[in-house]
């Protein structure tokens, strides 16, 4: 098992339950690959560094994670199609 930091960034014009509900359910693609979640982090609304899609602030969330290759596919799978996200991105940790 590889150990991953997760982020991604969630639309701001949606309402607040469901800006958490789409947070909850990308932790749930990694829980249902069999992904051990070791950290969970709602950094809140922040500035984009440049506009996305029309919009200039984003809801930011970090999962820290330990699991296999086929886990980590499936999130970024599972992202690319959201349409409540608006970047994610994927680093595997070295220990």
């Amino acid at each position: 098992m590889n150990k991953y930091e997760i982020m991604f960034i969630v639309r701001p014009d949606m309402e607040e339950a469901e800006i958490k509900k789409t947070a909850d359910a990308m932790k749930k693609v990694l829980t249902d690959a069999k992904a051990k979640v070791l950290e969970e982090k709602a950094m809140g609304q922040r500035e984009l560094a440049y506009e996305i899609r029309k919009f200039n602030t984003g809801y930011y969330y970090l999962f820290v994670v330990e699991a296999d290759k086929a886990a980590e596919q499936e999130f970024n799978r599972v992202a690319r199609i959201n349409e409540s996200l608006l970047r994610h991105l994927i680093v595997k940790v070295e220990d």
